[in-house]
Formats: C-alpha cells, sequence, structure tokens
C-alpha cells in the first residue's frame, strides 16, 4: 500500500517539515508523526529523515482528521455525526489507492460519509461502496468529505489576500499576486521591523503585512 499511496500523493508538489504540516493542515504535529510511524499517512516527498510532506498530503492530513472528529452534519439535519472508527479510515485510503483513485482532482469521484460515520466512496459510473463492500448509503442523508472540511480554514485560501499554491514558492503560504512568502515577512518582524517598514520595503499596503502576520501568528499558537 505505502509505495501506491506515495506515488499517488506525491502527485502534488510543494514541501513542509512535520511542524510546518502540522500547522497548515491543523493537525497535532504528535499525531501527524504518530500517522507516518503506523503507515495510515506517509510523507511522500521523504519518507525518512527529514520527512518531507506534499500539498496533497496536507489534504489527506486535514481530511483524515476531521473524519476522526465528533463532527456536524451541516445542511443534512441538526445531528452530529459521530467519529468514524480508524479501521474505516484506514480502509477508504487503501481502498481509493488499489483503485488509483484520486478524489482531491477527480471530479467523478467522491468519498460522502453518512450519518452514522460511515464512509462511502462515489464514483460516476454509479458506484458506491463502503469498506466492507456494503453499497447502502442514502445519497441524501450524507455528507460530501471535501465540501464539509474545505468550509473550515482554508489551505488553499487561509484568508482574504494570503494564498497557498502548491507550485508556487514550495507551497508556502505567500500574499496574493506575488512572490512575498509569510515567513520571510514574519521574519523581518521577528527582527524588530514594524509591520509599516515592512510595507514601505515590499511596496505592499500595511493591512495586507499585519493580516500575513496575523496569519503566521496564529499558526505558530
Amino acid at each position: 500500500m505505502l509505495s501506491a499511496a506515495n506515488n499517488l500523493l506525491a502527485s502534488s508538489s510543494g514541501c513542509y517539515s512535520a511542524a510546518r504540516a502540522a500547522a497548515l493542515s491543523g493537525v497535532p504535529k504528535s499525531t501527524v508523526y504518530g500517522w507516518a510511524r503506523s503507515g495510515l499517512i506517509v510523507p511522500s516527498v521523504s519518507a525518512v529523515r527529514e520527512k518531507l510532506w506534499s500539498y496533497q498530503d496536507l489534504l489527506t492530513l486535514r481530511a483524515v482528521y476531521w473524519l476522526r472528529q465528533r463532527k456536524d452534519a451541516g445542511d443534512v439535519d441538526s445531528a452530529k455525526i459521530p467519529a468514524t472508527p480508524m479501521n474505516q479510515v484506514r480502509g477508504v485510503l487503501e481502498q481509493t489507492v488499489k483503485q488509483g483513485l484520486d478524489p482531491w482532482n477527480d471530479p467523478s469521484v467522491e468519498i460522502r460519509i453518512d450519518l452514522d460515520g460511515r464512509i462511502f466512496v462515489v464514483q460516476g459510473n454509479g458506484d458506491r461502496r463502503d469498506v466492507f463492500g456494503q453499497t447502502a448509503l442514502d445519497h441524501a442523508q450524507s455528507v460530501d468529505l471535501l465540501d464539509a472540511f474545505f468550509k473550515s480554514p482554508g489551505l488553499a485560501r487561509p484568508t482574504e489576500h494570503v494564498r497557498i499554491a502548491p507550485a508556487r514558492l514550495a507551497g508556502e503560504p505567500h500574499l496574493l499576486q506575488t512572490r512575498i512568502g509569510t515567513q520571510s515577512l514574519l521574519s523581518l518582524a521577528e527582527d524588530g521591523y514594524a509591520s509599516s517598514s515592512i510595507a514601505r520595503l515590499y511596496e505592499l499596503p500595511e493591512e495586507q503585512v499585519e493580516e500575513a502576520l496575523e496569519y503566521e501568528w496564529g499558526l505558530a499558537a
């Protein structure tokens, strides 16, 4: 499984250390390391020291973490969907990898969660199965995984002016329509530069500099 998973997940660029992957995905670093050790989500850029995760790994980390929590059912009803058991989470990862499916980039593939927390892989050919091969899914009484967890603070658009693009700056957050990384701005602030001085240096609106700094401070919290 791991070799196939690496081939699938490495299709996206971006390169993040464990600390950065944890901060950006919102998953505790101990959990990121634990999942790597268990083989659940192996870092696809480098699986040995130093372990390095791709942008698509971040999506997977966030999705699995969301699945493992008790969660809102969204527009389905006012119920809470229970946490999905880890054996089902592991099973659906194995299922998508073995079948060569890529729900992040292929709109014909959906991962849906019913109100009992069961996971189903739904394909454009009408096939819909949970990890046990069962097909009883009420589509109207289920939640689309990507729709659900992308409503949380985004990886692609974390703030109004901060963006993350895997092919730009090695996937590091940057200000919209620039190649100015938010970490670079943070480094200047930590060296004692005021946001107004940083804004003049880069010819940026000061409010965008402050927005970027607040974003980085939030990641470090």
